[in-house]
């Protein structure tokens, strides 16, 4: 009985969880929203402080979520399998955690009840991303970034 009154992503696998479940794993700081350059030589990947052009950035959430595969082809669809092996998914993130058998961090909001934490606790990109909207791919490099949780150079 126990187990049963323990928090679903403590007691079940990314797989097990329904659809609602899974929604609400997401904490909404659109790290994964950011673009990321390949090396060409290397394969390194880089983070950029520019987002999809579908983020809102106000509020860190996909302006068409349900179209998004379909408007952003390369926009990566996260699953059960392969949530635990995108090396580019933010340390932080609730799918990676779950994948790894780890716990959320006290900002996540199924932890704190609150939405806003993640904004708080500086994990959001709300405060320094901007859309890939008119930037150049050829000048997107000038906007990379070591940690996306908080755009620093």
């Amino acid at each position: 009985m126990a187990g049963q009154d323990q928090a679903f992503w403590r007691r079940k696998t990314l797989a097990e969880m329904s659809a609602q479940e899974w929604e609400s794993l997401c904490d909404g700081c659109a790290q994964c929203c950011l673009i990321k350059l390949e090396d060409d030589d290397t394969g390194e990947l880089f983070h950029t402080k520019l987002s999809c052009h579908l983020l809102d950035i106000g509020s860190c959430r996909c302006s068409d979520y349900d179209n998004r595969h379909a408007r952003v082809p390369d926009c990566i669809h996260l699953t059960a399998e392969n949530a635990g092996t995108l090396e580019w998914l933010p340390q932080s993130c609730a799918y990676r955690l779950v994948a790894e058998g780890k716990d959320l961090y006290w900002w996540h909001p199924l932890i704190s009840g609150d939405a806003d934490t993640v904004r708080q606790a500086g994990i959001s990109v709300s405060g320094f991303a901007r859309s890939e909207g008119g930037i150049a791919v050829e000048k997107m490099d000038r906007f990379v970034i070591q940690d996306p949780s908080r755009g620093r150079r």
